[in-house]
């Protein structure tokens, strides 16, 4: 199934998450999604199946970014959010499966732009607040959307954000905390993905394919935190995230 574009634009992907996950970039990895989907529609699959490839590379990311910030979490932000992420993901799937392959691209692409502007504005958006303590009120509401926009394009970063950062966590513990809570987000997307058929055994030979990726996107992070500057290169990130987004809004 693949050819050298294809391949090219995968892997970059998923070396991002491993970049990611290894602590450098921060939210980089919205970037895997878009460059996925776009690769995979270059051979000519649908979005459901770059969709079904990414989400167990994910979970090996996330299992070594659990071993590196192991308990270094405030594991209560579970309670008050995994409730509102099974609720959500199912959700995400009733509307996955009434949208055409151009409608989940164009979803995706909104996603990964909001996404690019609400970083561009989160310093404005959380200025004013202060530390709050975590509740189902917010919480569950906070978790629908995580479950929606993960299940959709990996996309549920900033809703986690708008949940954790008023929290005013050490910023070690915001990290390791974020870590556990897209681990579970993603090992629930899984319990949903295989029943409906998006991760499939076609799906697992890709992801097999492309495992490689995360451990070298894990030990180029952390070689890139120590020699570059990491604001230019999330700004460049944030960037090409906005252009892939276009890409996919307005590709017929």
């Amino acid at each position: 199934m693949w050819d050298f574009y294809s391949f090219t634009l995968a892997g970059l992907g998923i070396f991002l998450v491993g970049l990611s996950k290894a602590g450098f970039g921060g939210g980089l990895g919205i970037l895997t999604t878009p460059l996925c989907v776009i690769a995979f529609n270059h051979s000519g699959h649908s979005p459901k199946f770059a969709l079904g490839v990414l989400l167990p590379l994910l979970c090996a990311a996330d299992t070594i970014s659990l071993y590196y910030y192991w308990r270094n979490w405030r594991a209560k932000n579970l309670y008050y959010l995994m409730p509102g992420v099974v609720l959500g993901t199912v959700v995400g799937l009733i509307l996955m499966n009434r949208f055409s392959a151009r409608q989940l691209n164009l979803s995706i692409g909104i996603i990964c732009v909001a996404f690019v502007f609400f970083q561009l504005l989160r310093e404005v958006i959380f200025r004013a607040e202060g530390a709050f303590a975590p509740n189902h009120s917010i919480g569950i509401p906070s978790g629908i959307g995580a479950g929606i926009t993960s299940t959709f394009a990996n996309g549920a970063g900033p809703l986690v954000a708008m949940f954790l950062i008023p929290q005013k966590l050490p910023k070690e513990i915001y990290v390791g905390t974020t870590v556990l809570v897209f681990a579970w987000i993603n090992w629930i997307k899984v319990a949903f993905f295989i029943p409906v058929g998006i991760i499939t055994l076609s799906t697992l030979s890709v992801s097999a394919q492309l495992l490689v990726f995360v451990p070298l996107g894990v030990w180029a992070g952390l070689f890139l935190n120590r020699i570059i500057p990491e604001k230019l290169f999330i700004k460049c990130v944030y960037g090409l995230t906005f252009l892939a987004g276009l890409q996919l809004i307005l590709h017929p």
